[in-house]
């Protein structure tokens, strides 16, 4: 749309009428020469061409497609949306091929264009085609993860926003409802190709050339890894390698972490991190609690404690929450050190003497009553900005933006609830003006080809569009990094002034050759994890901090930020009692390794998730009891059974190969994905193989097999051979995602240990003819209603509507007697657990819970809590 502003033609966005067409058509470009173009398309390419663009064929081959394939499939789906009123499926029915089809084209390609690393005519013309329909959400399906990353980066760019304000008027696709009531009711689009690729997901599409370089790495099996690399310690950047350090955002110490912090930064950094390590990439994984600032003060006041204990005590329960989540930090340190006095200090004299710090006289809050300026977490009041009632002093939670405290409506103390009063303070201010060019040379040679999420290159070009102005960095408070400058003496750095330098006093404190990760930009490639909120303080702020004080330190290569996961319908709220928080996920019986699995699978990416009770079972039971485990248990059972736990030998037919080379392709498509932090698309890649594998048990059904002749029972050993050996495969795969499941799995098969440490590009053989595997047993275990009903029920917010008192003539039980009873209430939940597993004798197994029941009544009692009235089950 942007290039319709030339003056080779007049385009028309209003109806009009073309002397030789039957229709009236939208839209409709008059050129000068009397002649009309009338098809998206063909006006495009006409601009595109007037601007010097030259032709390639595969741009054009998706011009041809948007107009032969994709038109007719959306005028069908806008006219039932707009005309019909017709939703969900209705709508998204005729479309849902093509929108496939361009998903598996960016995923095939891992690129993030049609065409390539940027923008073509083919992406704006694909765009502009649907953005009427997608620009609602329920519309761009969820596992089309590649479709919607291209759709929201081309959404978020100001000259596409501008196009669609232009055409839509913000009436959204209302707007073309004048237009599609006067066309035709559409055909039935059943039957009809949408894709210039067969139906069957490749599945014809093999060449003779991929069957045989698959069997070719198949058959030279673990002879074809390479060596382990030999373990440091410390990590240290090594000259020739690829040297990947990854930080995940350092939470704040003062709270406990939900499932949304978990996601958003810890546990997909620790899936990048796992990945990494698979390939023999010399990785260093850190992060830390953040303890200096407002937030501290604030929760040391509300605990009666200082500032130091508060730190202290909450650094353990991070610490002891993420090991539970199996999370494996290299390091896990922590942000009141002197080595982070001493950086951040440094950084800051270097910006001081170089001319980028400036001082001013800032308007503050003051609550007199308190007698003490209010820093920005000491303030809550109404947002200026969208009217959020609980907006904090330095941003609204709700709409992200960034809030001056004076600029509050209704200021209230956090302390005391007083009003509070503007009075004026001497502070220090980062010149980020003075500092923008520079952060937008490093920008212009860092984004291209680097793997920013859309929403971080949003948030950046935002901050720059609307050009950056100086940033206090210094506060009012005690507690934090002192600022070695006179007149200053009182005061502190402003905790996002030095939070993000807390990455670098980590490291020191994890090593005193600090420095080679990070004065080390040439050999260093540095992964930041984070939610969207933090983007402008890694993308922006610390980056104008390093650029300004000239010390060639390594900046941010690939900045990963996830948009935020809800509870249910709404957010969590660790004072109301909703949502699960990490500390609780470790009571409610169910695995770290399912947490981490369901958690991955709604990973935010591109737009806002909910974590969901009923959800979380249906994907425990279908994905990971029927499918993946159902496989693996099945693979495993019949090597067992059938061939006395010795692997058979395998002949591989024909089918083999091909199947054997689909999923090198899955295998192949996993690492294009992962490489590019595609985290939850790649899950999805394990669990594509999974039912691949149980497909082609059930078509060549080995159990019926091996009862017959020769030729069957060879048949049935190759089946089965074939079947643990992708059964291996993905116990791998699975590592970065659920260690522990896969941990399981290689010691039940007795995976050779370079095969578990390595995960090769191709699909190898790795448990060969007559290789011995282990005690093979169930991986999964059923979540059932009333469990999950149950937990639903807990986490609903009703548990903290009782408190703070506790249940009616209930009395608590010391912290000691509580953890003895919390650690027999775990005891014997394993007990029971292995019971099931081993599908041990019924009378046993219900003997056993009447103790595990017991012995949580007699913690509810201890913990002052009223005891849940047992349903039971109804009598027919």
């Amino acid at each position: 749309m942007k290039a319709c502003q030339g003056p080779a033609g007049r385009c028309v966005y209003r109806e009009c009428v073309v002397p030789f067409l039957t229709r009236p058509k939208v839209p409709v470009l008059q050129l000068d020469s009397g002649n009309y173009l009338f098809s998206t398309s063909a006006i495009c390419r006409y601009f595109f061409l007037l601007s010097g663009w030259e032709q390639d064929d595969l741009t054009n081959q998706w011009l041809e497609w948007e107009a032969t394939e994709l038109q007719p499939a959306l005028s069908a789906a806008l006219y039932y949306l707009v005309v019909q009123g017709k939703k969900g499926e209705d709508v998204l029915g005729p479309v849902r091929r093509a929108l496939t089809h361009i998903d598996h084209s960016l995923s095939r390609r891992s690129c993030p264009f049609l065409a390539g690393e940027t923008e073509s005519l083919a992406d704006i013309v694909l765009w502009g085609a649907l953005y009427p329909l997608l620009q609602d959400p329920s519309y761009l399906p969820e596992e089309l993860g590649a479709l919607h990353s291209w759709f929201q980066t081309l959404s978020s760019q100001e000259p596409c926003q501008r196009a669609a304000e232009t055409v839509l008027k913000q009436q959204g696709v209302l707007a073309l409802r004048p237009y599609l009531q006067k066309q035709p009711q559409p055909s039935s689009l059943e039957g009809r190709l949408v894709s210039n690729e067969p139906e069957e997901e490749e599945l014809a599409t093999l060449s003779e050339e991929e069957i045989a370089v698959a069997v070719a790495a198949w058959e030279k099996g673990l002879e074809s890894l390479p060596p382990l690399r030999p373990q440091q310690n410390p990590v240290l950047p090594v000259a020739g390698e690829r040297n990947v350090l990854i930080t995940s955002a350092l939470p704040y110490v003062n709270n406990v972490p939900h499932l949304g912090n978990i996601i958003g930064c810890v546990l997909s950094a620790d899936v990048f991190a796992r990945y990494s390590r698979l390939r023999q990439w010399n990785t260093l994984y850190l992060c830390g609690t953040d303890e200096y600032g407002t937030a501290t003060e604030t929760k040391a006041m509300e605990e009666g404690l200082t500032p130091q204990e508060i730190c202290d005590k909450y650094h353990v329960i991070h610490a002891d929450i993420y090991r539970w989540f199996n999370i494996s930090f290299d390091f896990f340190g922590r942000t009141t050190t002197p080595q982070q006095t001493k950086i951040t200090q440094d950084i800051f004299q270097r910006l001081l003497a170089r001319g980028f710090v400036l001082q001013d006289t800032v308007e503050q809050l003051r609550c007199e009553h308190c007698a003490r300026f209010l820093a920005d977490r000491f303030v809550e009041g109404v947002c200026p900005f969208c009217g959020y009632e609980e907006a904090r002093g330095d941003q609204c939670d709700k709409c992200g933006k960034l809030i001056n405290a004076i600029e509050l409506k209704k200021p209230q103390c956090k302390v005391c609830r007083s009003c509070p009063v503007v009075k004026s303070s001497q502070h220090l201010f980062l010149d980020l003006p003075k500092l923008a060019a520079r952060v937008e040379e490093w920008l212009e040679k860092t984004l291209p080809g680097s793997d920013w999420t859309a929403n971080a290159r949003f948030i950046i070009r935002s901050w720059l569009r609307d050009g950056l102005k100086p940033r206090c960095i210094t506060r009012d408070l005690k507690w934090g990094t002192p600022v070695p400058l006179e007149g200053f003496e009182d005061k502190v750095f402003y905790v996002w002034f030095d939070a993000t330098i807390g990455y670098l006093s980590i490291t020191a404190n994890y090593t005193d050759q600090w420095e080679k990760w990070w004065k080390n930009p040439e050999q260093v490639n540095l992964y930041q994890f984070m939610a969207k909120d933090n983007v402008p303080f890694h993308g922006i702020v610390f980056p104008s901090s390093a650029l300004g004080a000239e010390d060639n330190y390594t900046l941010v290569s690939h900045l990963i930020a996830t948009e935020y996961l809800n509870y249910e319908d709404g957010k969590f709220s660790k004072s109301r009692g909703v949502g699960v928080f990490g500390d609780m996920a470790q009571d409610t019986g169910i695995p770290a390794d399912i947490w981490r699995f369901y958690l991955l699978y709604i990973r935010p990416e591109g737009q806002d998730s909910a974590f969901s009770w009923t959800d979380m079972l249906f994907k425990n039971n279908s994905e990971l009891l029927n499918n993946l485990g159902n496989f693996i248990n099945r693979a495993g059972m019949f090597v067992s059974k059938f061939f006395g736990g010795f692997v058979p030998e395998m002949v591989l037919t024909s089918d083999d190969q091909r199947l054997l080379t689909h999923i090198t392709l899955e295998l192949q498509h996993y690492h294009q994905l992962l490489e590019k932090v595609r985290i939850r698309d790649a899950l999805r890649s394990i669990l594509t193989i999974s039912r691949h594998g149980n497909q082609y048990i059930q078509v060549n059904e080995p159990w019926k097999r091996i009862k017959g002749g020769e030729a069957d029972r060879q048949r049935a050993g190759t089946v089965t051979g074939l079947a643990v050996n992708i059964a291996a495969l993905l116990s791998v795969m699975l590592q970065p995602y659920m260690p522990t499941v896969s941990a399981t799995i290689q010691a039940q098969l007795q995976l050779p240990p370079p095969a578990c440490s390595i995960l090769p590009t191709n699909f190898l053989c790795t448990l060969p003819a007559g290789h011995q595997i282990g005690t093979v047993s169930p991986l999964f275990q059923k979540l059932e209603n009333d469990q999950i009903e149950s937990l639903k029920q807990r986490f609903s917010g009703g548990q903290a509507k009782a408190s703070p008192k506790t249940a009616a003539g209930l009395t608590t039980a010391g912290p000691q007697q509580i953890q003895a009873l919390t650690e027999e209430v775990t005891k014997q939940g394993n007990i029971v657990r292995e019971l099931k597993a081993q599908k041990a004798d019924k009378n046993q197994i219900a003997a056993e819970v009447a103790k595990l029941l017991d012995l949580k009544k007699q913690l509810a009692l201890a913990e002052g809590k009223p005891l849940e009235t047992s349903k039971g089950k109804k009598k027919k």
